[in-house]
């Protein structure tokens, strides 16, 4: 098992599909997140930051190429927000632009879409 530097969310993400027409991982957010007792105590939202993680744990784990490391956060939009015990489904599309890679997702709760957001990966160790 690879091993995980610490972040702001405590689950894995786990691979649907990693194929030619369809790239998607899902993770159910638990509602004992460390980011909750802190995030609007008494209406807890799933904070956006914890949302594009996910996405971003989702891109290494659907990576197209071997090695590849974040190298920007191009976009984020939040649509809708995520609760605890929501199953968040993540979309992704992997595209080689130049000599990164970009990879476009999605991200939904069974209330609809909830981010949308663009991460761009370089390869090789960081400079």
């Amino acid at each position: 098992m690879p091993v995980r530097a610490a972040g702001p969310v405590q689950g894995t993400p786990k691979v649907l599909a990693n194929g030619p027409d369809l790239v998607a991982v899902e993770v159910t957010v638990e509602p004992g997140e460390q980011v909750f007792p802190g995030h609007y105590p008494g209406f807890p939202i799933f904070p956006g930051v914890c949302v594009v993680e996910y996405v971003h744990l989702g891109a290494l784990a659907t990576a197209p190429a071997p090695g590849l490391r974040l190298e920007a956060i191009e976009s984020t939009r939040f649509l809708s927000p995520v609760f605890p015990g929501d199953r968040l489904v993540v979309e992704l599309d992997w595209q080689r632009k130049g000599g990164s890679w970009r990879c476009k997702a999605t991200a939904g709760t069974g209330r609809g879409r909830a981010a949308a957001v663009r991460l761009r990966f370089a390869e090789g160790s960081a400079r």
